[in-house]
């Protein structure tokens, strides 16, 4: 049963699956009251905890504590409901890269009671379009660098009427920053419930018609109350940096919730490219580190050339599947394992991964606390330890669509059907094998494309690389890789035939590309994941 609501625009909740089609939640670890606003929770609460002097967030040239963030936020929101009109429930969409600014709006709509929707600086007007039509976006606040696109989608939406700028650079001085300057620093929070919608994560990397995650109060401290307090050990005293954008809920997770939940720092890079985050890791001392494999590559090579990363305690790695070559020399560079996981948008951050004291290569891990996980075959019946699968996963996350009848794709007799095969070993860890539509069959024999990447991965001659199945009459599919060279290291026939025999001799042989093609850089999303799909001749 939901509880009781305090929005008074019933969009967000009248658009709910029905609670038949959702995944069965378990919530027996996780008890918080009726009422909830997890905008106060991360900032007035922490601040009467005794953080008020602590820094918050870090970036654009400033620090800001935990009072000034409060006092902020408490600001701009008095502003969006006395200035702007926003009702308990409107939808609150955000343009922005990710800077203190950004965290500062979603905070401070989530504050007033909206139902807020984060979105990348790369998206285009067409784009914008679609998430505004689904959502029925009301309002926009975005960052006066990036006004254009989101005019242009206003100019021809329905509903989005109200576009506010503000400034994402250290000045306020646009237009939401003028009119909060006036404004009380208290300010008393809309009483939102726990099962109120907070947040629309709209999934990345979708084609055609978007689809939006939808994601309660009690959501958003679930995922900080279970996996980074267990895994992460989060600590006042933790420094927070990373690449994934806020517009994420991976990114907005490890870059504001998580941070802000316990009292520790977040530093907000604009472009967070592997030079750049190393710079911040050295300059401020960064502790928890969350990026994507080729990231952490960029990293090991800077170490080599005198970088010192020994700050970080914890590497998270997620998007992307975590290379053994990768893991293992990270472990023999800095004595510190590498946390693969993975998560979902659907559940809004991760479920299964390493722990500090229980982790090995090419391995995800086991569920976080309060979730559990299965392998399924065609049937939805469990199969046995060792067989590649469907992964499915419950918890007390869940997959709910925005008005979508893909959730039934998703969600089968309670359980979350994530899309990716995965299979277990005798001792209960996870192991990645594939996307599921990325398995490739040849000859009979299913071979997933991470394995071979593993194995090619591990010549020196080889920076990056990318597997796909591609259409052979003979034999299905044939596997076709797609290579980076290391500096330095030029393609050649010869090269093609040392990088097969090496795949032949790493693993087993019938798994080998048949066909090796060298590219000058992979093609990628902003938040570092490969886009195989690009590769593919039909694309």
């Amino acid at each position: 049963m939901l509880g009781p609501s305090g929005h008074l625009d019933t969009f967000a909740r009248d658009n709910l699956p029905p609670q038949a089609a959702w995944p069965e939640l378990r919530l027996d670890r996780f008890d918080y009251p009726d009422w909830l606003n997890v905008g106060v929770e991360l900032t007035d609460r922490m601040v009467e905890q005794g953080f008020g002097d602590h820094t918050a967030l870090i970036g654009n040239g400033r620090r800001r504590t935990y009072k000034e963030l409060t006092d902020w936020t408490n600001r701009l929101a008095a502003t969006l409901v006395e200035n702007y009109g926003v009702k308990p429930g409107n939808r609150v969409l955000i343009r922005s890269a990710n800077n203190p600014a950004m965290v500062a709006c979603w905070l401070a709509a989530t504050k007033a009671g909206a139902v807020v929707i984060n979105t990348m600086p790369m998206l285009r007007a067409g784009e914008l379009s679609k998430i505004v039509d689904k959502a029925e976006v009301t309002v926009a606040l975005c960052d006066t660098r990036l006004m254009d696109e989101l005019v242009t989608c206003a100019k021809d939406s329905r509903t989005l009427k109200t576009v506010i700028g503000f400034d994402g650079t250290a000045n306020h001085d646009a237009e939401l920053d003028r009119a909060a300057l006036d404004k009380p620093v208290q300010f008393d929070a809309v009483r939102t419930g726990r099962d109120d919608v907070a947040l629309l994560g709209f999934t990345s990397g979708t084609t055609g018609q978007p689809k939006a995650t939808m994601h309660f109060h009690r959501d958003i401290l679930i995922i900080a109350d279970g996996y980074a307090k267990e895994v992460l050990g989060v600590e006042p005293s933790d420094i927070f940096v990373g690449s994934p954008p806020l517009a994420f809920t991976f990114g907005l997770g490890g870059l504001a919730v998580f941070p802000l939940r316990f009292g520790a720092s977040a530093v907000l890079l604009e472009n967070a490219s592997p030079p750049n985050l190393i710079e911040i890791i050295q300059s401020y001392g960064a502790t928890v580190c969350f990026t994507a494999p080729t990231a952490y590559r960029a990293m090991l090579r800077a170490m080599e050339e005198g970088a010192d990363l020994s700050s970080l305690r914890a590497a998270v790695s997620a998007g992307e599947t975590l290379p053994a070559p990768v893991y293992e020399q990270w472990i023999e560079r800095t004595g510190k394992p590498m946390l693969d996981g993975i998560g979902a948008t659907e559940l809004l951050h991760i479920f299964i991964s390493n722990r500090f004291d229980d982790h090995s290569p090419a391995c995800t891990g086991r569920p976080v606390g309060g979730y559990e996980a299965k392998i399924i075959g065609p049937d939805g019946e469990e199969l046995p330890k060792g067989e590649v699968g469907r992964l499915a996963v419950r918890g007390p996350t869940g997959c709910r669509y925005l008005a979508d009848t893909r959730q039934q794709d998703y969600v089968h007799d309670g359980w979350n059907l994530t899309g990716d095969s995965f299979w277990q070993d005798e001792d209960g860890r996870f192991h990645f094998a594939a996307r599921s539509d990325d398995m490739i069959v040849s000859s009979g024999y299913n071979i997933a494309g991470p394995e071979v990447e593993a194995a090619l991965l591990a010549h020196e001659t080889v920076a990056e690389c990318a597997v796909i199945g591609v259409h052979d009459a003979e034999r299905g599919q044939i596997v076709e890789a797609y290579v980076v060279l290391s500096e330095g290291v030029s393609a050649s026939p010869d090269l093609v035939e040392t990088l097969q025999d090496f795949v032949k001799a790493t693993i087993a042989p019938y798994k080998y590309p048949r066909s090796v093609k060298f590219i000058e850089a992979l093609p990628k999303t902003q938040t570092g994941k490969v886009q195989r799909f690009r590769l593919r001749p039909e694309a």
